[in-house]
């Protein structure tokens, strides 16, 4: 009864601490996993000593472990594998043996390593990536369907896939040297042997059992058979020499393949987070900060070794790949963390001897550390690209052969260029197409633009956003042009480029989420179309009809609302107006702030009066009067002395603005005598 009030007094103790840590490092918009291993290292032998190193904790973080690998089975996609197949298998297989080879090499010939199965265990470690903390940030970014986010997440899958493999093989290496080379062909016998069974299982047997059980309409006895399937097989992998993590993987990868792979990583997924939890925060127990502290240099000198030599890894494959270089920057420093399943390596490597206690510290801080840089890698990488491209040596590392327009004549005109051929940009090109407007379409995924060979519809391949692309679509003769990228960045790059070469141009954007909107009208665009926002008004118009309201007046109101800008529509315009982030919304843009002194030209003048597009090509999209931030300001608004004004725009037109905008009033001319 003694232990058993122990082992509740430890699970509260740990859970309650997880639960603070966890809620600190969320609101200061960092991965939750943070605060587990934070509070874990209060709580410990380290901290405050209410729980030990030792104890039943430890048997709940491994039932943690299994569960974390079952769920990660179960949310396993072939099918997003096999449709980035070249840069997920190719790249990622790469990504993966580059660094185990660099990391675990240079480990060894600088001796911080001893032996070569030490070093390969090492670059392992270091090879997987956090696809929690990565997949996280893109959301919040909204970039998972950008290019950089499709090919983040096809290396994430494969390495995801090759964990299984590494917790089989790699034990094997702590085995005599004379027999490994027999232990390895062993363990992969083993492999082979258990996941061709398992195939078989998870396609005949599994499925019937588990529809016979989900048919009784119990839910207990469903999530109970999904725990039974997952500690059951991770047991017998332990007894077979493969190790448990890789049982619970494979489990989960026999759910992913029935219909009801969604309902059981529902019902799962909460019992994972609980025990997860334990197991990130036995990982704090272990964690001595004295000894981080005392060994800090090695510690700064490790993470930046690993995060600089990761993503260069990284940048050579994708560039090899013949990615642009700036989608290779994106992603090389998008990834080039250590993961959370870097612990459970790293936990097999302590207990099977090859980490000795100050390695196993010392990469479980490394770990730690990258993790927690690993959100702002992703910020940064935008600006860092954007100081870049002003860099002669950057541009001519990145200069590409001229682009040619494929399937138009030199003369285009009268045409519509549409930027983006995603699910968006297909169904406006076979639109216009139907109704006979010419077209030019840009996109740089080449198996989408394949449809338009075959229609004989010209198209451009590269990246909209860049400035030589642009000039190749006859912009000056166009009648107007539609974007429809998923990358935010992109899509303000383009607008703005585009227009500072045609300033009258009709162009149509489509936003991705709400604070983009506004935004996107001060950059130019003469429409911004919220995906959202138009199925709620065409919902609502089908609704209105439906109840009796006449055609006129359903479309009166839809109408209102989209010359409105959907304002009306919006969350509460103080809520709006208030957590707008100008420096996220102008991100990946050059942009300056110029304070206008009592002498330049446009005081005094509204910003319609002034015309600073059509005579520079460059916006203004916020003015700072005395310490209060006019966001977007309307054409109406008139400038002051002392306005501090946002401008984007190119280099070439914020050289334009400061030379004619910001000059001085020429003083009155006096009348000849």
């Amino acid at each position: 009864m003694a232990n058993q009030l122990d082992l509740i007094g430890e699970m509260v103790v740990v859970l309650g601490a997880a639960t603070l840590g966890g809620a600190i490092t969320h609101r200061l918009r960092q991965p939750v996993l943070l605060g587990y291993l934070i509070s874990g290292i209060v709580v410990g032998p380290a901290g405050l000593q209410w729980v030990g190193q030792s104890g039943d904790i430890q048997v709940l973080a491994e039932i943690g472990v299994a569960l974390l690998l079952f769920a990660l089975g179960v949310e396993f996609s072939l099918r997003d594998l096999l449709r980035m197949r070249t840069i997920a298998l190719g790249g990622g297989s790469l990504q993966i043996f580059g660094t185990i080879l660099l990391g675990g090499g240079l480990a060894y010939l600088t001796g911080w390593v001893e032996s070569i199965p030490q070093a390969l265990f090492l670059g392992a470690v270091l090879s997987l990536s956090s696809t929690a903390v990565v997949l996280k940030s893109l959301i919040e970014r909204n970039e998972i369907q950008t290019s950089f986010g499709q090919i983040m997440l096809a290396i994430l899958i494969v390495q995801d896939l090759s964990l299984g493999i590494m917790l089989a093989i790699l034990p094997t290496l702590s085995y005599p040297q004379q027999t490994i080379g027999i232990s390895i062909a062993a363990a992969i016998l083993k492999v082979l042997l258990f996941l061709t069974v398992s195939a078989i299982v998870g396609k005949w047997s599994l499925p019937p059992i588990i529809q016979k059980i989900v048919r009784t309409g119990s839910s207990e006895l469903f999530l109970l058979s999904l725990l039974v399937l997952c500690l059951g097989i991770a047991n017998l992998t332990h007894t077979l020499g493969l190790g448990t993590a890789m049982g619970a993987f494979v489990a989960g990868l026999m759910i992913s393949n029935i219909e009801y792979a969604d309902h059981a990583l529902d019902r799962v997924l909460p019992m994972r987070d609980v025990f997860a939890t334990l197991f990130f925060a036995s990982i704090g127990l272990l964690i001595d900060p004295r000894f981080l502290l005392a060994h800090a240099v090695t510690l700064l000198g490790l993470v930046t070794v690993v995060m600089l030599g990761k993503a260069a890894i990284v940048i050579a494959i994708i560039v090899g790949f013949r990615y642009s270089l700036k989608t290779a920057i994106t992603v090389g420093f998008g990834i080039n963390q250590i993961g959370e399943f870097s612990f459970v390596l790293a936990g097999v490597a302590k207990s099977q001897g090859l980490f000795s206690e100050d390695l196993y510290g010392l990469t479980v801080g490394t770990t730690a550390v990258t993790l927690l840089m690993a959100p702002f890698m992703l910020k940064i990488a935008p600006i860092g690209l954007r100081y870049l491209e002003q860099s002669p040596w950057f541009n001519a590392l990145t200069v590409q052969p001229e682009p040619q327009i494929v399937g138009a004549a030199a003369d285009l005109k009268d045409h519509i260029v549409v930027a983006g051929y995603g699910r968006v940009g297909q169904t406006l090109v076979r639109m216009l197409y139907f109704q006979g407007h010419a077209l030019l379409v840009i996109d740089n995924n080449e198996s989408a633009l394949g449809s338009l060979r075959q229609q004989g519809i010209p198209y451009l391949f590269g990246d909209a956003s860049s400035p030589l692309i642009l000039e190749k679509a006859h912009l000056p003769q166009a009648k107007s042009m539609a974007i429809t990228l998923p990358d935010p960045i992109a899509t303000r790059l383009t607008i703005a480029r585009a227009l500072s070469l045609v300033p009258d141009l009709d162009v149509t954007v489509r936003a991705h989420i709400n604070e983009e909107i506004e935004s996107f009208y001060q950059l130019g665009a003469n429409e911004v179309v919220q995906p959202e926002f138009e199925a709620a008004l065409e919902m609502g118009a089908h609704m209105l009809l439906k109840l009796g309201t006449t055609p006129q007046a359903v479309q009166q109101t839809v109408n209102r609302y989209r010359n409105g800008r959907y304002r009306d529509i919006l969350p509460a315009r103080a809520d709006y107006w208030g957590w707008t982030d100008l420096e996220t919304m102008v991100s990946g843009l050059n942009h300056q702030w110029y304070t206008l002194s009592d002498n330049c030209s446009i005081v005094g003048q509204t910003l319609a009066q002034s015309n600073i597009r059509r005579h520079t090509g460059a916006t203004i999209m916020a003015i700072d009067r005395q310490n209060q931030v006019l966001r977007y300001p309307t054409g109406e608004t008139c400038l002051q002395v002392g306005d501090r004004l946002l401008v984007v725009g190119t280099r070439e037109t914020l050289q334009g603005f400061e030379r004619t905008v910001l000059a001085p009033m020429q003083p009155p001319q006096s009348p000849e005598s």
